[in-house]
């Protein structure tokens, strides 16, 4: 069965209201008897004015409209009718004895969605009047999957809220303990196969907070409840902190981090915690796609309008037939340790940037390893 013969087996008719204008009342019976036939519910008008009220308190949904009338002429009524946005929407099949293509073209012009011409043939009236009825029916069928789907996105982003925002103070506290307990204790304090639970509890710790966080900040960027304060940032002075927050963290895969700081102040114009929030993912994914006792380097340079600041490690890489869609996929991906990635991370990355008027590039090679950048407006 094809779609067009699916919407006609679930259309039915005597849900569907037309609007019947003509000033000759045989006209306007003979159009009443048709359509009633085909078990339409039926309205009528006898003039333009009349037409419009009856097009108000009906709803109707189609009109059927003569053109030669007294008092208003049925393209000066349609005009009138697509000005008004309670009656815009509604299509017109326009009743008329006129065959000048100039007029065809008006009436168009005006809103017709159809002509028929006067005398008019019975079959092809119905046929006519079935066929804007149907795109009427499929219409409603958009407009509807269309608030449920607004719906369910809607309860989606506000279950994601609450569930990143309930489990993430948490979490943090989880892995706070966690990350002192692991580097407090050897495994020759407590064992080398207890110390490997702890190890891995501690990194599994470290993706589930990162993956609260991205899931909270990403859910209140799509749904427009987090605001850009951009401010004048020196790089020298925000980025060695967010480094120094993953020292223990390489210190548990044995990853030295080399920061480079440019001798001049680099001043950019961004959100604090956004920009923060960007160079938080790379340094996570650098470190958990780096192998043990390797290096992650953090650079900082100025190119034209913007500053530059990447993340590079000498891990395992990045597919060529990837590196396209990294941003835009949230593929589950898994870190030399075994950790998981989600990809959410590298999305609210490219968000994050170009919300700030700047972008993300990616550079790498399987084996050898990647680098990772964000570009940010320099202040003028």
């Amino acid at each position: 069965m094809t779609e067009n013969e699916n919407l006609e087996s679930i259309i039915n008719k005597s849900d569907f209201k037309i609007l019947i204008v003509d000033d000759v009342v045989s006209n306007v019976l003979l159009l009443k008897i048709l359509l009633a036939n085909e078990k339409y519910q039926v309205c009528t008008a006898n003039c333009g004015n009349m037409c419009i009220e009856q097009a108000k308190k009906e709803s109707p949904d189609l009109i059927l409209l003569d053109v030669m009338m007294p008092d208003i002429n049925g393209f000066d009524t349609a005009t009138i009718l697509k000005k008004d946005p309670t009656t815009a929407d509604i299509p017109i099949i326009f009743l008329t004895a006129l065959n000048n293509p100039s007029d065809l073209v008006h009436g168009f012009q005006v809103g017709a969605s159809d002509f028929l011409t006067k005398p008019f043939n019975k079959e092809e009236l119905v046929i006519r009047v079935f066929h804007q009825i149907k795109l009427v029916a499929a219409r409603h069928i958009i407009e509807k999957q269309n608030a449920e789907l607004r719906a369910t996105i809607s309860n989606r982003d506000k279950m994601y809220s609450v569930i990143a925002h309930d489990l993430r103070s948490p979490m943090a506290s989880i892995r706070m303990v966690l990350n002192l307990v692991a580097t407090a204790i050897s495994p020759d304090v407590i064992g080398p196969e207890l110390y490997g639970l702890l190890d891995k509890a501690n990194k599994e710790s470290e993706d589930v907070h990162d993956l609260l966080d991205n899931l909270l900040k990403w859910t209140k960027s799509q749904t427009g409840r987090l605001n850009v304060v951009t401010q004048d940032l020196d790089l020298c002075d925000i980025i060695p902190g967010v480094v120094d927050i993953f020292e223990i963290i390489a210190q548990t895969k044995h990853i030295k981090l080399n920061y480079q700081c440019t001798d001049e102040p680099l001043v950019v114009r961004a959100d604090n915690d956004m920009l923060k929030t960007v160079v938080r993912n790379f340094m996570s994914n650098a470190i958990k796609f780096s192998p043990e006792n390797s290096e992650v380097n953090i650079t900082m340079t100025s190119e034209g309008d913007y500053a530059k600041i990447s993340v590079r490690d000498h891990g395992v890489g990045i597919a060529p037939e990837r590196l396209a869609t990294i941003f835009k996929k949230g593929d589950t991906t898994y870190g030399t340790g075994g950790e998981e990635g989600s990809g959410l991370g590298l999305q609210l990355c490219a968000d994050f940037a170009r919300k700030n008027g700047g972008d993300v590039m990616v550079e790498s090679e399987l084996g050898k390893g990647s680098v990772f950048s964000v570009l940010v407006p320099l202040k003028k």
